[in-house]
């Protein structure tokens, strides 16, 4: 998942972080020392989880694409910081929930938070976020996405079909065994037109 349209949609519509917004940094560096002024946001991507594919001739496989949303505070005063915390949720969850990060993504959905660090002059509280999508084509149309299906694109066309029918039945008398006897008895065509 992209995370450039997630750090816009929280720059437009939380208005608390007052665009103080950006991709994430590791855990040591956000205890250690805040690069943007708190309260802030970092946005970053997680982990993929993968379902089986939905088809056994084709790929249709579910992905969900997770990512988190670090916020900083100042905690200087903890019941303020936590009031902020609680505010600050509810503004994420307005941005996010039911967002569309992408036109082959469904809507994000929430996946749980948790405080990742309190100490005297700072807290770090981890909400997780998920949207899901399919890898492998919805329309003959659309690009390939796995290899089956770019092999699938270099085959020629199916035009159509002859079949010629040599029949067991009635066996011919001077074979040993039953059997084909080499004279088709029946022949027909077929031809496709998209």
């Amino acid at each position: 998942m992209k995370i450039t349209p997630l750090i816009v949609q929280l720059r437009d519509y939380c208005p608390t972080l007052a665009s103080r917004v950006a991709a994430g940094i590791d855990l040591a560096t956000l205890q250690a020392e805040n690069l943007l002024q708190t309260p802030c946001a970092y946005v970053i991507t997680l982990a993929d989880l993968v379902s089986n594919s939905l088809a056994q001739n084709l790929t249709q496989q579910p992905i969900r694409d997770r990512f988190e949303v670090t916020l900083v505070l100042e905690a200087t005063d903890a019941t303020k910081a936590l009031d902020l915390l609680h505010d600050l949720r509810a503004e994420l969850w307005r941005a996010l929930v039911g967002f569309k990060p992408g036109s082959d993504y469904a809507a994000i959905e929430y996946d749980g938070g948790e405080l990742v660090s309190l100490n005297s002059s700072r807290v770090l509280y981890r909400l997780r976020f998920f949207a899901e999508f399919q890898l492998g084509r919805n329309l003959p149309g659309q690009p390939a996405e796995s290899w089956h299906e770019r092999e699938l694109d270099g085959l020629t066309s199916f035009t159509g079909a002859t079949v010629r029918v040599d029949a067991i039945d009635p066996a011919d008398p001077n074979l040993k065994r039953p059997g084909p006897d080499g004279r088709l008895e029946l022949t027909f065509s077929g031809d496709v037109t998209p």
